[in-house]
């Protein structure tokens, strides 16, 4: 059993139940002039589908203008799925996205395609949808930004939403399942929206494929099924998160924002966007927009305090288009959902693009030094998993349900966290720190902080790891050992929440995991200590004894491959059983794991510990 200490979290594995949206009138129309349509048919299907289980004795919220069904989400697959045919199942999506993956790695800004370039295509792709209209009704906040991004359009819609608006919430990447991609009133789509949405959009595509104009790639591709989904659903804000960079991002395709933010800005996906904080806030920049201001309003701009190289690229931007940008500072003093110091620069930022999104589309008066309440239970609530995030593991039965604590086990804790910049493994440095002085317990008298990680070879682990170990050991929050894996998760393939995984998954290529153990026994001891080719097979098929967490540092032997602060797993799982296994024979033992470097790695922890 997983138990968080976010209720939402506890609400998203335990079930809940949710609304799902069905347009009675449009899908009739939909089926009576245009039956041949692949699309149709799947609508047709998933709406006639959910009326009969609604003829069994569900009952509608609301009958006008929209039907509404409540429903528990545990049952979309295996009662109104299993009535659509296989090749519209929640797999078969799954299929069909991965078949968008056109490489392990990131393209930058390449055209493969070669005819048109990739905003050209995504206006193109937009037209067969036919929702270029209807994106300027979705009244968007556009947010890009190093660090910080995904929090802020968090609790951007946490606080639209406590103002009574219908939202839509688009972010990246997901941690467990795509659906978390798309948020509806603050709570992820259900699996029938999904599959009614995707196959709708799929299959639109499929049918005006030509060689100029192939189907998009897999983030583009999720791009407009956001649109889409928002669109359809007659959202009244739509909040979207910049995926890479800003200027050639599928999300700016959107022409006309309400208002933009920039978050923290820092160095990042550095072979695609530059080798200088100039070249990125260039980037980022990209999603200012100039507008006629005869015709429209203009479009204003906020961010937050940033390095002078940075600030000095977005205010020369903003002046060149004409946009209003304005600094925000940190909201400190305020409860927040999210932790972490870095947190209050992000709901700075989102409290100024509300109040300007409010000022302007809906006519309200917030002054600038106002803080209305539902502001504040905005900021209170809002919830972004695998972002400085705590998960106590009590499958090892430490606690029964009334919170009594056992002495049959140990303690296992994971703190995690998807920092992979040096800016962002900084702020999550100093909140582990942080949460481990204030999550002590005096019954426990033997105390691990373990490091699990794991990053993305494009990143540098000689600039990163030092920095991580350098913050927790200045605060007294030092690791005992490390542990270095490969992420479950691959770039080639999309797996849905419920995918299967083996325990004994081992990766054929370790070498990055051995590199990444290089850099901390460098870190650790000062000096390059080379790791023996010839050892490493025996060292992974050979898991640490139990012994490994409590040896110092002198029992350290590298010429023999004896690694006394570190170990390289050859999976995930056996990794995370073997932390299990170690609390489970100690009951003084009290492990805290951090988890970070990769939102891959931090996903795939959460997927095996919800199971």
């Amino acid at each position: 059993m997983l138990v968080t200490s976010n209720n939402y979290m506890r609400q998203e594995i335990f079930g809940r139940r949710e609304l799902l949206h069905f347009d009675r009138r449009t899908l009739e129309v939909q089926h009576s002039t245009h039956f041949p349509n692949p699309y149709n048919l799947t609508a047709l299907k998933a709406f006639h589908s959910l009326e009969k289980r609604h003829q069994k004795g569900l009952q509608y919220a609301n009958m006008s203008p929209q039907t509404v069904l409540t429903r528990n989400s545990s049952s979309v697959t295996s009662e109104s799925m299993q009535e659509w045919h296989s090749p519209f199942s929640y797999e078969a999506a799954m299929e069909a996205l991965s078949s968008l993956i056109t490489g392990k790695k990131r393209e930058g800004n390449s055209n493969p395609h070669g005819k048109y370039k990739k905003l050209e295509r995504m206006s193109m792709y937009i037209q067969i949808l036919g929702i270029k209209e209807q994106i300027a009704d979705l009244n968007i906040i556009h947010v890009a930004g190093t660090k910080g991004k995904g929090s802020t359009c968090t609790f951007c819609e946490a606080i639209l939403r406590e103002n009574g608006l219908k939202t839509g919430l688009f972010t990246s990447p997901h941690l467990i399942d795509v659906k978390e991609r798309f948020r509806l009133n603050g709570l992820e789509i259900s699996e029938g929206q999904f599959l009614l949405y995707f196959w709708g959009c799929w299959n639109q595509l499929k049918d005006k494929v030509t060689e100029d104009l192939p189907m998009p790639p897999l983030f583009q591709f999720l791009t407009l099924l956001g649109l889409k989904i928002f669109v359809s659903e007659k959202v009244d804000v739509a909040i979207i998160e910049v995926g890479l960079g800003g200027t050639n991002d599928s999300t700016n395709v959107i022409q006309d924002p309400v208002v933009c933010g920039i978050t923290s800005l820092g160095f990042d996906h550095m072979e695609i966007l530059g080798d200088t904080l100039e070249k990125i806030a260039s980037h980022k920049a990209g999603i200012f927009k100039y507008l006629n201001c005869l015709v429209k309003p203009k479009v204003p701009a906020f961010t937050v305090p940033q390095l002078p190289e940075a600030m000095n690229v977005l205010k020369q931007k903003a002046h060149e288009l004409k946009v209003p940008l304005q600094v925000v500072t940190p909201l400190n003093g305020v409860k927040l959902s999210l932790s972490g110091e870095h947190q209050f620069s992000n709901a700075g930022l989102a409290v100024s693009l509300c109040k300007s999104w409010l000022n302007s589309t809906r006519k309200y008066d917030i002054k600038d030094n106002d803080l209305p309440e539902s502001f504040l239970k905005g900021l209170s609530s809002a919830y972004l998993p695998g972002r400085a995030q705590i998960v106590h593991d009590y499958s090892l039965g430490v606690n029964n349900e009334k919170g009594v604590e056992r002495s049959c086990c140990g303690e296992l804790t994971f703190y995690l966290d998807g920092a992979h910049s040096p800016e962002s493994m900084d702020a999550c440095a100093n909140w582990f720190s942080n949460a481990v002085k204030e999550n002590i317990y005096k019954s426990k008298t033997i105390s691990k902080r373990i490091l699990l990680f794991n990053c993305m070879d494009t990143r540098d682990p000689e600039v990163i790891l030092p920095r991580l170990v350098d913050i927790c050991a200045s605060s007294g929050s030092g690791f005992s050992k490390a542990i270095f894996v490969p992420s479950i998760s691959t770039y080639s393939k999309v797996t849905s929440g419920t995918s299967y995984i083996p325990l004994n998954l081992h990766s054929k290529d370790l070498a990055w995991q051995f590199n990444l153990q290089r850099v901390w026994e460098k870190v650790i001891h000062g000096k390059d200590i080379g790791v023996n080719k010839s050892l490493k097979m025996e060292v992974v098929e050979n898991l640490p004894p139990s012994q490994f967490l409590y040896d110092d540092v002198s029992h350290c032997n590298h010429a023999n491959g004896n690694f006394s602060c570190s170990a390289v797993f050859p999976s995930l799982p056996l990794a995370v059983s073997w932390l299990r296994k170690s609390a489970r024979e100690n009951p003084s033992l009290r492990l805290q794991v951090l988890v970070t470097g990769s939102l891959h790695l931090v996903g795939d922890v959460l997927k095996l510990l919800r199971r």
